[in-house]
């Protein structure tokens, strides 16, 4: 049942869920509502009446949370990004603490010890990696920025404030020179863009493989980027599944990232797995490896390595750690990140962990203490596979979907685990994104 109908109702807002919409019952049912807060009086239209819930927008707040504030992005009301710059930061990571809680009761039957005081980050200009929309309509309309709200057009952006000023600035000129892209190159699929330490890079998927016209035009445009500012600037292409490359070949300088507390640099291409957020990616492994306590005679598992974004530091205590990963080309960059950095401790390994069960892990042998940072899907078959006598007596797990953290934590949990603490890291401010971390412990 999918019906539209539009029927105006005043609600009192009393919770928020996992996407970013105020919670209010109207006789009786559930409605969730786009730009309402927890503790507002609105007046809504009812946009979608479906069995057991309706959707709904705010028309008009008649009685403001003490924690709204004025969206700071003019694209706000239509983007599908940012949907919590109505709210203070504080309170962002508030409602972020409580969805976790929620997730955690109502999937997982589970609840920590401990609660872990949030970390909270850079409020804008945190974001190191992103991804561009591109469309042309059929006026000749040419949009460059982010999918609209629960739709597929693209919302034309001319700066964006939780980018790097760096970035967002250019984005009026990048638009013209896609535009003269398209013309002599053909269609333009998306336009990726990395933040490292020392270079931003551009990354020009297309349709079409890229003609001379067309590289002398990206070659220009990245000179004259170079040119204006301080910053480092690379132009790479991308056609379709094909590897990417950089149009200037001359270039000798590579993307990477620093953890500094553990004197490591963490080299890697467009296209590879990184965190969003840098600064709180920092954060977040110390955190990890404050949880996780490596020792030196410890053998540690880190499943869903990457990188190697955890395994590296943590290899700095001097344990033996075991990484493991999905993707071979993420492997292979691994194991150069460990030689770059002298972890000699550290192996890497491929393994589709979707697929783990009792005879993986026998085969995996003990280890000591896991650390888990799947992707949104979670670790179900690796959790569920675990056994005597090959249970690690201390599990962190890493997620970035609370929904899956609390399955997977209700399994660790009927296992024997104690589920000590849990806490939020608002790797994604403005938006309802929810990372968060746990701690298991075998009693």
């Amino acid at each position: 049942m999918n019906n539209t109908i539009e029927s105006e109702h005043i609600a009192d807002v009393f919770s928020i869920d996992y996407e970013g919409r105020g919670v209010a019952k109207i006789k009786g049912k559930t409605v969730f509502i786009h730009g309402a807060l927890p503790t507002e009086r609105v007046s809504l239209v009812i946009e979608k009446e479906r069995k057991h819930f309706s959707e709904a927008r705010v028309i008009k707040v008649l009685q403001p949370s003490v924690e709204r504030v004025f969206p700071k992005c003019c694209h706000f009301d239509t983007c599908g990004g940012c949907v919590l710059q109505h709210a203070t930061l504080k309170a962002q990571v508030a409602y972020k603490q409580r969805i976790l809680e929620e997730q955690l009761e109502k999937i997982g039957g589970v609840k920590p010890d401990e609660f872990l005081p949030p970390i909270y980050g850079l409020e804008w200009g945190y974001r190191n990696r992103v991804r561009f929309s591109v469309s042309e309509n059929e006026q000749g309309v040419f949009s460059l920025g982010f999918k609209e709200k629960y739709s597929h057009s693209v919302v034309d952006i001319k700066g964006c404030d939780i980018l790097p000023a760096s970035v967002s600035d250019i984005l009026p000129e990048l638009k013209f020179v896609l535009q003269k892209l398209v013309k002599i190159n053909g269609k333009v699929n998306y336009v990726e863009c990395f933040f490292g330490e020392r270079l931003t890079v551009l990354n020009v998927c297309m349709q079409n493989i890229l003609n001379k016209s067309a590289q002398e035009l990206l070659k220009r445009f990245s000179d004259g980027l170079n040119q204006a500012g301080s910053r480092l600037w690379q132009i790479w292409v991308k056609h379709n599944k094909d590897q990417a490359y950089p149009v200037d070949t001359d270039s000798q300088l590579s993307l990477d990232y620093t953890l500094p507390e553990y004197d490591v640099i963490m080299p890697y291409l467009p296209g590879d797995f990184t965190q969003v957020n840098m600064q709180m990616n920092a954060l977040m492994v110390n955190r990890a490896l404050s949880l996780i306590q490596a020792e030196k005679e410890d053998r540690i598992a880190d499943l869903f390595c990457g990188l190697g974004n955890f395994t590296i530091p943590m290899a700095k205590s001097g344990a033996q750690i075991i990484g493991m990963e999905g993707a071979d080309y993420l492997v292979q960059r691994a194991s150069k990140n460990a030689f770059l950095n002298q972890c000699s401790n550290v192996e890497f390994k491929q393994a589709d962990l979707f697929k783990t069960d009792r005879k993986t892990i026998a085969d995996w042998g003990r280890f000591d203490k896991m650390l888990l940072d799947p992707p949104r899907n979670g670790a179900y078959a690796v959790v569920k596979s675990l056994h005597a006598p090959y249970l690690p007596r201390r599990i962190v797990y890493v997620s970035c979907n609370p929904a899956t953290l609390a399955r997977d934590a209700g399994v660790l949990v009927d296992k024997g685990y104690c589920f000590k603490s849990a806490g939020v890291m608002n790797m994604f401010a403005q938006t309802a994104h929810v990372e968060a971390i746990a701690l298991f412990e075998l009693y």
